[in-house]
C-alpha cells in the first residue's frame, strides 16, 4: 500500500522535470525519516553558535547549528535550542534569567572542542573545564567567551519566542571580539576566516573551498 504520506499530484507538464528527467518524492515533513531529519540535511551548511553563558549552577558552553544574523539596525542574531539538542536547557535558562550570552564563531582549530563540549555533563559541571579550553571575560555582558574564538560577539536578549518545543532566542549584538588574524584593513577578511559549516548528523563542512560570484547591477 502506498503511503499516503507522500503525494501524488506533480503535473505531466512540470517544466523542471521534464527538462532534467528527475523525478522527485513529495510529502509532508515527518515523510523523510521526521522533520528534523529533513531539514538538518536540507537547510546546509549552517553556521554553528558556540554559546557561551552564565547561570546560578555556572558556566555553560554549547555548540546550536539552527543559527544565523537576523538583523543589522539593531544587529541581532539568533539561534534555537531543539528538543534534539544534547541539553539546551541549561543555555536557555541562562539566557533567560541573565538576559545575556556570547556567540562565539566556530573555525577549523576550535572544531574539535566544539564538537566535545556537546556532551551531556553533571549538573554544575563546565564545559570549559571538560573540554580544556581557556575562558575569558566579556566586555559588556555577564558571561564568559571563548578566548581562542576567532569571533565573539556579546549579546544581550533581545527577544525570546516559543515555536512549538523550540524557543528562538535573539540577541543584539553590543560588543564584538575578533582576532587581528582574521582582519585586513579592520574588517573580517572571509579569506583569513575558517568557519565551519554544520551538514546533518556528525558531518561537517569547510569553508576553505570558496568561490566569488560578481552581482548583477
Amino acid at each position: 500500500m502506498a503511503d499516503e504520506r507522500f503525494a501524488d499530484e506533480r503535473p505531466d507538464d512540470d517544466p523542471v522535470t521534464e527538462a532534467t528527467g528527475a523525478s522527485h518524492r513529495s510529502g509532508e515533513p515527518d515523510a523523510f525519516g521526521s522533520p528534523y531529519r529533513l531539514l538538518s540535511a536540507a537547510v546546509t551548511p549552517r553556521p554553528i553558535a558556540w554559546v557561551s553563558s552564565r547561570g546560578p549552577a555556572g558556566e555553560n558552553l554549547a555548540p546550536y547549528s539552527f543559527f544565523n544574523t537576523v538583523a543589522i539596525d539593531p544587529p541581532v542574531v539568533a539561534f534555537s535550542p531543539v528538543a534534539t539538542a544534547a541539553d539546551p536547557k541549561d543555555t536557555l535558562a541562562n539566557a533567560l534569567e541573565t538576559e545575556a550570552f556570547v556567540v562565539n564563531v566556530v573555525t577549523e582549530d576550535v572544531v574539535e572542542a566544539m564538537n566535545a563540549s556537546s556532551a551531556t555533563l553533571e549538573a554544575g559541571e563546565s564545559e570549559f573545564d571538560h573540554v580544556g579550553i581557556d575562558r575569558a571575560p566579556s566586555a559588556r555582558v555577564d558571561a564568559p567567551r571563548v578566548a581562542a574564538a576567532a569571533v565573539s560577539l556579546e549579546c544581550r536578549l533581545y527577544d525570546a519566542v516559543e515555536i512549538g518545543t523550540s524557543t528562538l532566542v535573539l540577541g543584539e549584538v553590543v560588543y564584538a571580539h575578533v582576532a587581528e588574524a582574521a582582519l585586513t584593513d579592520g574588517a573580517i577578511d572571509v579569506d583569513r576566516l575558517d568557519t565551519v559549516g554544520r551538514l546533518a548528523g556528525g558531518w561537517y563542512a569547510s569553508t576553505d573551498d570558496r568561490y566569488e560570484l560578481e552581482r548583477p547591477p
